[in-house]
């Protein structure tokens, strides 16, 4: 039970943050196929030329990390719903009201 927990805890934090977050990431793609430059766009200034390589590289990073997130949440779900090992107590491991002795 509790890795199912973990699991949606985990796809849910990354499905929330890719949703919040990758929007920035997706643009530096965008500019980059269309027009081969890229730019930042500071909140006071005039926007700044950057290298697309180095924010495509970036988003690579922030989708990889994403997807460890994702796929770290979905094998803990599989883990937990095939699993019976949490409910395997040895009888002198139990604690407890319902403990014999």
């Amino acid at each position: 039970m509790r890795f199912v927990i973990i699991g949606m805890a985990l796809v849910f934090a990354g499905f929330v943050t890719l949703g919040a977050l990758g929007a920035d990431y997706r643009a530096a793609s965008i500019e980059s196929d269309e027009f081969g430059t890229c730019h930042t766009y500071p909140k006071d200034g005039e926007p700044v030329e950057t290298d697309c390589s180095t924010r495509v590289a970036e988003q690579a990073l922030f989708f990889a990390l994403i997807a460890c997130i994702i796929g770290a949440g979905i094998f803990s779900l599989i883990r937990g719903a095939r699993g019976d090992w949490d409910s395997k107590v040895k009888p002198e491991d139990m604690v407890g009201p319902g403990k014999d002795g």
